[in-house]
Formats: structure tokens, C-alpha cells, sequence
């Protein structure tokens, strides 16, 4: 008699194992995906709805080298697609930020991008030079913010002309005297971003950060007022997003060796894969997070999933893709 043996079943398929791994230059990223400077707080506040630990960064609120209050109430307006913010780079100083709140960061195990700002030149020299000295090797990169549209000097806007570029970042690499890469975060209310961007990388920086927020003003009709106390603010969030996409996509072809950072109105995988085809080597997770804590992580996930279902099997073969049509 013969004996059928069962036959053995195969093991179910499913999307294969993705390598996020990414670099920004000569900076090892475990993920291509990060917070976004002052979303995400000064410290470990996001510590208690993701693991820190595991995104690819946390990039903190922007500090300066002394205290600044920001900008008075309301700070915050909800528009369709996005909000407008005007906080003004409220931060207790470059010292506090040291003592304070990143010494939960390194606990949780977090790898963290300073975010640093100033009214002058000298300012940046100032708090890259503490952060240079002070910072433990939990702190990879320090990012200048010199494109915040809220501050109440627009002539202090430092990303708005070459010379102001020049300076500040400058200023910034001056400062850290080789202790930590700089990145340069970059505006897009500007009619040249590649050309400012070779301008930041000619100064020292060693990748940019694009974009930051896009210049915007919310009025009540009744009364002709500015919603925000502070008059004009940024807007961000989904609203921008197509923004950010043009901005990495045209530095990378006219900047194809520089790394790239990608930022604005990443609310979902798809999104943070578009900006990824577009050119830049890593993403940041900013306005999301004000509805959903979870959405660095969750956008982590989803990234993994749609490079999985999409025969992405390294994050590299998605990096700049749409540049390979050229």
C-alpha cells in the first residue's frame, strides 16, 4: 500500500525586508526618517508616543546662544491644508538646551540633529561653538536655521540673499571648527534655491535642509487683523508639500553631489518616498505630528511597507529616481 505523505506547504510571501539605511553626507542614518525642527519640542517630549531610539533622528526645536521668548499670542492658526505658525523661536539658550533637555535625549537612546539660530553672524558662531564643545556623540549634526520667516526683522533672514547665506553659515561652520557637519536649512521664499544652496555648501555646510516653511498671512475679515500675534507667519503641512518636492528635485539636478534633506507636508509613506525619488537622502516629519505624536514612526512603517510592496529593497534604489529619467 502506498502511503501519501503530506506535502509540505510553503511558507507564505510577503513584501521582502527593506534596508532603510541612508547617509546625509558622512553621517550614518539607521532610517531616512526624521522629526523636524520645532515640531517635535526642544528634547524628549515625543518620548512618550515613539521610540526615539528608533527614528532616524530627532531633530530639536531651534536654539540660540541666549534666551529668546518668541513671538506673543496666538502663535498657531489652522488653515486648509497646513497652519500658520508664528512662535518666533521662543528656546531657553544654547546652555540650558545642554543642561536640560538633551540629556533625556541621549538616555532614550536618540541620535539628534541640533537645530541653532541667530540674529547675527556672531550669534551662530556663538552657540555652534557650545554645542561643538559641550555635546555628547549622541548629537551628529547641528542644522542652521537661517530661513525662519518669524522673526520680526525680515532683513534677518539670512537664507533671502547670497551674502546673507554666506555669512551665517559661515558663521555656523566657524564655529563648530569641524566637531559636527552642518547642514544649511533653507527657504523657499527665494527666486534661486539652487543657487543659494551652492552658495550654503561653498560656505562650509555640508547638506541642505529643504525647505522650511512658505510665508503666509491669515487675516480676520470683521476687524482686519492678523490672526497671529506676531502678523505674518509660515505655513506648513500638506499645503506645501508639492513645494518641498520641486525644491529637492531641482538641487539635486543642479547639485547632484550634495545631501539633501527633505522636508514639508510629509504626512504619510507615499509622501516621504516622493521626496526620496526626488532627490533627497533623508525626510523630516514636522506639522503631521501636531494632530498625530505617532506620525514620525507611523511614517517610518509606511515607508517600509511601500518600498516592500514596490521592489525596493534598499532605500538607495529609490533615492533621486526621478532623476534617472533624465
Amino acid at each position: 500500500m502506498t502511503v501519501a505523505l503530506p506535502r509540505r506547504r510553503r511558507p507564505r510571501s510577503g513584501p521582502p525586508a527593506v534596508d532603510l539605511r541612508t547617509r546625509v553626507g558622512e553621517v550614518a542614518l539607521a532610517n531616512p526618517v526624521m522629526t523636524a525642527s520645532g515640531t517635535a519640542g526642544h528634547g524628549a517630549e515625543l518620548g512618550g508616543f515613539v521610540d526615539l531610539a528608533g527614528l532616524g533622528a530627532v531633530v530639536v526645536k531651534s536654539v540660540s546662544a541666549d534666551p529668546w521668548p518668541g513671538n506673543p499670542a496666538p502663535r498657531l492658526h489652522p488653515v486648509e491644508g497646513g497652519m500658520l505658525n508664528s512662535v518666533g523661536l521662543q528656546n531657553p539658550g544654547v546652555e540650558a538646551w545642554l543642561d536640560s533637555e538633551l540629556p533625556p535625549l541621549d538616555a532614550a537612546g536618540a541620535t539628534v540633529v541640533a537645530s541653532i539660530w541667530g540674529r547675527r553672524p556672531a550669534d551662530y558662531e556663538r552657540v555652534a561653538a557650545a554645542i561643538a564643545g559641550a555635546a555628547p556623540t549622541s548629537v551628529v549634526a547641528v542644522e542652521a536655521n537661517i530661513s525662519c520667516p518669524n522673526v520680526e526683522d525680515r532683513s534677518r533672514m539670512f537664507a533671502h540673499s547670497r551674502d546673507g547665506v554666506r555669512a551665517a553659515i559661515g558663521a555656523a561652520v566657524a564655529g563648530l571648527a569641524g566637531a559636527r557637519p552642518l547642514w544649511a536649512k533653507l527657504s523657499p521664499n527665494v527666486t534661486d534655491l539652487p543657487g543659494l544652496a551652492a552658495v550654503a555648501v561653498e560656505a562650509g555646510a555640508a547638506a541642505v535642509t529643504l525647505i522650511n516653511t512658505v510665508m503666509g498671512l491669515a487675516l480676520d475679515p470683521e476687524t482686519g487683523r492678523p490672526r497671529l500675534g506676531g502678523g505674518g507667519g509660515g505655513l506648513s503641512g500638506p499645503a506645501i508639500h508639492p513645494i518641498a518636492v520641486r525644491a529637492v528635485y531641482d538641487c539635486r539636478r543642479a547639485l547632484p553631489a550634495v545631501p539633501i534633506v527633505g522636508v514639508g507636508g510629509v504626512t504619510g509613506g507615499e509622501d516621504a518616498a516622493e521626496l526620496l525619488a526626488a532627490g533627497a537622502d533623508a525626510v523630516q516629519v514636522g506639522t503631521a505630528t501636531f494632530a498625530d505624536p505617532r506620525a514620525p514612526e507611523r511614517v517610518l512603517q509606511e515607508l517600509a511597507e511601500w518600498c516592500g510592496t514596490h521592489g525596493v529593497t534598499n532605500i538607495d534604489m529609490l533615492k533621486g529616481r526621478a532623476h534617472d529619467l533624465h
